[in-house]
Formats: C-alpha cells, sequence, structure tokens
C-alpha cells in the first residue's frame, strides 16, 4: 500500500479496493460505480478530471471556455453583476442576487465574497480590474471569453443560473469540472458529462500536437477516482448506466474522522497508480 493510500480514511480504501482501479469503464457504468461504492453523508458534488496533453505554458494551447449543463449542476448559483442603469435593472430581472457598481467593487474590497460567478457590463470592467487580487485566484474575474463580460447581462444570469460551467486547464494541463451531484439519476450525470466532454473535443486548440486526451476521471467529493474511457462523449454512450460489476456496498463502519479527496489529488492518483503498484509488488523495492 502506497503512503498516500494509507494517509486515506477507512471508509474510501474499502470503496477504492471494490472495483478495478486499472480498467477505464464506459461513461454511464463510471457514474454507476461511484454512486454505488459508498453511502454518503450529504450531496456530494460528482467531479470529472480530464488530464489533456497540451503544453499550458504556450498561450496558443491554453484551453477556456463554457459549457450549458442540460441537466443543471443541482445548486443555487449565486451571482454578482456589475451594471448600472437599465442594464442594472436587466441583471435583476433575470435573477441577479447582487447588482452594483462602485458600491459593490467596495463591498467586495471589504472582504464580502457570498457568490459563485461574477458578470459585468464592458463599461465597469475598469471598476472590476481593481479586485483582480480578490477575484482572481477564486477563478471569478470576468472574461469576454467565458461570456461574463457582455452588454448582454440578462442572457449570462439566465444562463449561469440554469447551470453553465466554465472549464479551464490548469497548470498541469488538466481540466477540473464538476458536473452535477451525487443524488442525480444516473442518465442525468451521462448527460452532463457528455456535455462537457464533447465540448472539451470541440474546443481542442489548434496547435495542440500529440496525444489529446490522457485520461478521463470521475470521482464523487469524498470518493476515490474511476477512469472513464477516453472516448466518452454523446456518441460514446446512450444507453442508461449498466448494473456495476461489483456488490452492493455494504454497511460501512462510521469513522470519526472524513478525510476530502483536493481535484488535484484525485489526478495524481490515477497518474501515478501503475508506478506505485509496480512498486509495491517488487521484493528489491520493499528490501
Amino acid at each position: 500500500m502506497s503512503p498516500r493510500t494509507a494517509s486515506r480514511g477507512k471508509t474510501w480504501r474499502e470503496a477504492r479496493g471494490k472495483y478495478d482501479r486499472l480498467r477505464e469503464y464506459p461513461s454511464a457504468e463510471a457514474i454507476g460505480l461511484i454512486k454505488s461504492l459508498r453511502e454518503p453523508k450529504f450531496d456530494e458534488a460528482v467531479e470529472l478530471h480530464v488530464r489533456t496533453g497540451l503544453n499550458v505554458r504556450h498561450a496558443e494551447e491554453q484551453l477556456r471556455g463554457t459549457v450549458a449543463l442540460p441537466k443543471g449542476l443541482g445548486k443555487n448559483v449565486t451571482i454578482a453583476v456589475f451594471a448600472q442603469g437599465d442594464k442594472a435593472r436587466e441583471a435583476e430581472e433575470a435573477g441577479a442576487d447582487h447588482v452594483g457598481a462602485e458600491d459593490l467593487a467596495k463591498k467586495i474590497e471589504e472582504g464580502f465574497t457570498d457568490f459563485d460567478v461574477v458578470i459585468a457590463t464592458p463599461d465597469l470592467m475598469p471598476v472590476v480590474g481593481r479586485l483582480g487580487k480578490v477575484l482572481g485566484p477564486s477563478g471569478k474575474m470576468p472574461n469576454p471569453k467565458v461570456g461574463t463580460v457582455t452588454a448582454d447581462v440578462a442572457k449570462a444570469v439566465s444562463e449561469a443560473k440554469a447551470g453553465k460551467v466554465e472549464y479551464r486547464t490548469d497548470k498541469a494541463g488538466i481540466v477540473h469540472v464538476v458536473i452535477g451531484r451525487i443524488g442525480f439519476p444516473e442518465g442525468d450525470l451521462v448527460e452532463n458529462l457528455n456535455a462537457v466532454m464533447d465540448e472539451i473535443n470541440r474546443a481542442k486548440p489548434s496547435a495542440a500536437k500529440g496525444r489529446y486526451i490522457h485520461s478521463v476521471t470521475l470521482a464523487s467529493t469524498m470518493g476515490p477516482g474511476v477512469r472513464v474511457d477516453t472516448d466518452a462523449g454523446s456518441d460514446a454512450v446512450d444507453q442508461p448506466a449498466a448494473a456495476a460489476p461489483v456488490k452492493a456496498a455494504a454497511v460501512v463502519e462510521e469513522i470519526s474522522e472524513v478525510e476530502e479527496t483536493p481535484a488535484e489529488a484525485v489526478v495524481e492518483e490515477t497518474v501515478v497508480e501503475e508506478q506505485a503498484e509496480a512498486t509495491e509488488e517488487s521484493p528489491e523495492q520493499a528490501d
């Protein structure tokens, strides 16, 4: 057992031992697995992690965009809009939670961060620009490339409320996207997964070289990662999820402390899996 695995909680390790960690499952089967591996204590998010072969140090190979999840996110999205006059009224009518200009900027500078998405009209970007140190690190800075800097604030607010999510490669070339909640019907999660994979495939940078998608992993917030067929998309799966090839999860022993699996850890665990297993089985390494 690798040190990283040994540091996990008992429930996580039990779930991880109930499936073939090296197999790439069809989308529907993978979703069936993560729903059946363990009993969640809350409605966990279902996370998609796509490891690409993009060299994100080159601007032309960076990947960023938005995709509308057909079945939504399963959560109430809180939206802050920088607009004034008629545009502010349109944003409020569309359902924006916080609308303002200099007053909203001052509130954020004083520590207010109770929102998930920030939208701004082009004329107020000089005001929003002052908030770069606050909004930038959290990924909330408005950007015209993803439709959050726009004159059509009503449309942007409506799309965000309906489940439009942003995706982008991190510094390791990995895309992390939440595609729903563990309580969603399997068919809804498959549909959201297909929508994201179709969009990532469509948005492949023209400068990309070599293999584009190296691995696809699904995981619930507190669960282990399950590898997914890299051909996942709307053309790959049209049927409801098949029964997972594991026994029904037994009642697991309660643990006093729950450990969360960060998105990066899920992908890192997948990438080094084969090397870790080989090391464990080598007598010379063991000595």
